[in-house]
């Protein structure tokens, strides 16, 4: 999942709260992946994960300071 270091919400346990977080401090993560992945109802499950991994690491390496990639383990 894409997220910011600056939100300290667990997108995984309480994505309402990290969302809204996540837009008040201005940088709308599901948005800008929205923007950036290109999935289709066409292709399969895992081409469609692919593409959003794909994307999120784009976005990461772009912003490395601002975004971070985060799986349910980082937030044990």
């Amino acid at each position: 999942m894409l997220t910011t270091y600056d939100n300290s919400f667990n997108p995984f346990e309480n994505f309402n709260a990290w969302w809204k977080e996540d837009l008040r401090l201005g940088h709308d993560c599901c948005g800008t992946l929205a923007r950036m992945v290109s999935t289709s109802m066409l292709a399969t499950d895992s081409t469609n994960d692919s593409e959003i991994l794909d994307a999120i690491n784009e976005i990461v390496d772009a912003e490395p300071l601002i975004y971070r990639k985060v799986t349910k383990n980082d937030f044990k």
